[in-house]
């Protein structure tokens, strides 16, 4: 009754040739091949019906027994046995949700070959037309309809027989027992690990843009369980959180450091960017040297930043522009974000890192909002011995001394992971797999044990399978150089980086010319600047949980996608100063409505980037993480230069010159989704 993989992947080489010598349309060719995954699906569905109501009919029998057993005055035999049994029911749940498991995989897989082979996104067509139907038979296997019910049966009554008996407790009552049976733990596991909806810890996982890979092997769980240490992930996060913090603490007072040490205001684009400029560099070589440690390259980032806010502060008092960028530059190169990103991807247990990935993007959000906030606090000038302390220098001196204590709680805190594991991961990789993908590959006549011994099939099955079924060790293997990598970008890949550059750089022209325009066209002070840019940043976790529970569920994320960049376009036409006074709510409302746009685009966009790009970007130096932030800084650096060179143009034409090239890349991104609309699922 498991999916027969085989056959149907016989059938795709089949139709490939056919459609070669034209034999068969296209046409043809969709509409055999959805009889015959209708056909699998049915015959699945009906089992597993079949095999649930047995486990219902067991149940009530069992119920059955229980009433009678409580009537006796002296059963503590019977209920020994009466457990044992609901346990019997537990297992066999257990393996009809392997069973499920199974068949998902397997139809996910041979969906994805049709996909590739084909080059249409046949995917796409199926499951939109099987799975909102009033009859869907898909819904069954990937929703497990019915499943929950057992599961309520064996733990309710699990429940009653452990430890409670006569007291008449139930799980409705006191949903947390002190003693809950393990194997009620290990079929709510196999439940979260079976489900696939939508929620908003998944969407905001995806915004972290953490590539995981949906064939992880059991012996790489059991890494990640050896490998995890909470407080090393904490450290991580919070390296996240000061990092984002440094970032964007100059913001409100970048403009004024600037004319202090007799610059234009306007090579505030500078100072902010050349930290952008560091980290393009830095996030190449902190990803290569997370391959082999964690705690140096987190070390070595920390005393960097310290250094380079150390310098930052320092300019003041030395009255050198130079001093105060080679201190950004600084505060650029420690930038560790890749390994914040590895060290969740590696090092943390599959159960645990849709959670991590929702940290990581809430402590950079949190960090985005906090660093503009602290600036309001240093409306101070004061002096000890020769150094100034005012609200141009103190977010260098706050930030230099936040990295000295957390580097001295990283010396305290981190643990490293175990080395020796961390080389065995690939090598295991290659050799094993997974006992679900054996089974689904080579179908239910074929034992479910791990295997390295080749395939034998009938009379060309392995000549076809040599041909068209890359072996797990290539097809897995992490890309070796930044040119293999852009081989491995698709069209769609490529359009979704695009997307990804345009809206850092909308963010980015927002975010670092505000002090200069607002100071120009309505006079605010300090104080303003920083309370307004901390405001846009709160905006982006109450965005996330509205897109990731609600937008999410009601909408394609293409759509989603596509709407957003059309109002990232509409915000940017709405800042623009043409004819009339440029008002504050004019500012205020276009800066909203292109900043949360862009928020929301960013978790769409890297949630598509990372069902379309290639498995072999989930891992190594250059994965699609580092591709993501590397088109991501690239935007910033420009963005930054943008306003430095505008600035020799006047602070009044300031606006509208830096406004130009957003809108440009804004409508080139919008053409560019258009043409690869199709290819996005």
């Amino acid at each position: 009754y498991y999916i027969n993989y085989k056959l149907l992947k016989k059938k795709v080489n089949r139709y490939a040739q056919q459609l070669e010598i034209g034999a068969q349309d296209h046409h043809y060719v969709l509409k055999d091949f959805s009889r015959m995954l209708d056909n699998q699906i049915e015959k699945i569905v009906l089992f597993l019906l079949e095999q649930q109501g047995q486990l219902a009919n067991r149940l009530c029998d069992l119920r059955q027994q229980h009433d009678v057993i409580l009537q006796l005055s002296n059963g503590g035999s019977k209920i020994c046995e009466l457990q044992e049994a609901y346990r019997g029911v537990g297992h066999d749940l257990l393996r009809l949700l392997f069973f499920v498991e199974m068949n998902a995989i397997g139809l996910r897989k041979i969906l994805k070959k049709f996909d590739k082979r084909f080059g249409y996104r046949f995917t796409n067509y199926y499951v939109k037309t099987r799975a909102n139907h009033p009859y869907s038979q898909l819904r069954q296997v990937f929703r497990h309809v019915g499943i929950g019910a057992v599961v309520g049966a064996i733990s309710r009554n699990l429940a009653d027989l452990q430890d409670h008996q006569g007291n008449y407790v139930s799980i409705y009552d006191q949903p947390a027992l002190s003693h809950p049976d393990p194997i009620v733990h290990s079929i709510k596991a196999a439940v979260n690990k079976l489900s696939n909806s939508t929620n908003f810890l998944e969407f905001l996982g995806k915004h972290a843009f953490i590539m995981q890979d949906d064939l992880r092997s059991p012996s790489e769980d059991d890494v990640a369980e050896q490998r995890y240490h909470f407080m090393s992930l904490l450290l991580n996060l919070v390296n996240t959180f000061l990092y984002m913090v440094n970032t964007y603490i100059i913001v409100p007072t970048a403009d004024d450091y600037s004319l202090s040490l007799g610059a234009a205001a306007t090579v505030c684009g500078v100072v902010i960017g050349s930290m952008a400029v560091a980290q393009v560099f830095s996030s190449v070589y902190f990803s290569a040297w997370s391959n082999r440690s964690y705690l140096r390259p987190l070390v070595f980032s920390s005393i960097v930043l310290l250094i380079g806010n150390t310098l930052y502060a320092l300019a003041y008092d030395l009255n050198s522009i130079v001093v105060l960028l080679v201190g950004r530059l600084f505060c650029g190169l420690g930038s560790a974000r890749a390994v914040n990103r590895r060290y969740i991807s590696d090092c943390v247990p599959h159960k645990l890192r849709m959670r991590a990935s929702a940290g990581f993007v809430s402590a950079s959000a949190l960090g985005m909002a906090c660093g503009p906030a602290l600036a309001c606090l240093f409306q101070t000038d004061f002096k000890i011995y020769k150094l100034t302390f005012n609200q141009e220098t103190l977010p260098g001196w706050i930030m230099a001394i936040s990295w000295l204590i957390y580097l001295l709680w990283l010396s305290i805190s981190f643990r490293e992971p175990p080395q020796e594991i961390k080389q065995d991961i690939i090598p295991q990789e290659a050799r094993a797999g997974t006992v679900v993908n054996y089974a689904v590959e080579n179908g239910i006549t074929q034992p479910l044990l791990l295997s390295t011994e080749p395939k034998q099939g009938e009379n060309g099955d392995q000549e076809y399978d040599d041909g068209e079924e890359e072996s797990c060790e290539k097809t897995r293997k992490p890309v070796t150089s930044i040119v293999s990598a852009y081989r491995l970008l698709t069209p769609s890949v490529k359009v979704q980086l695009l997307v990804y550059f345009m809206l850092k750089y909308a963010m980015e022209i927002l975010l670092a010319e505000a002090s200069v325009i607002t100071a120009y066209y309505f006079i605010w002070s300090t104080n303003s600047v920083a309370i307004f840019l901390a405001c846009l940043g709160l905006t982006v976790l109450p965005v996330n949980i509205i897109v990731g529970t609600y937008i999410s569920n009601m909408f394609e994320e293409r759509q989603v996608l596509l709407a957003s960049e059309i109002m990232v376009l509409i915000g940017i036409l709405l800042s623009f100063h043409i004819g009339i006074p440029y008002s504050i709510p004019q500012y205020v409302g276009s800066a909203l409505i292109t900043f949360v746009s862009a928020e929301v685009l960013e978790g769409v966009n890297l949630s598509l980037l990372s069902r379309v790009m290639s498995s072999r970007l989930s891992r190594g130096t250059y994965n699609g993480g580092l591709l993501s932030t590397e088109a991501g800084t690239l935007a910033r650096v420009i963005a930054d230069g943008t306003i430095t060179l505008s600035g020799y143009f006047g602070v009044a034409k300031l606006l509208n010159a830096t406004l130009v090239p957003s809108l440009f890349i804004c409508i080139s991104s919008i053409i560019a989704t258009c043409f690869t609309y199709n290819s996005l699922y």
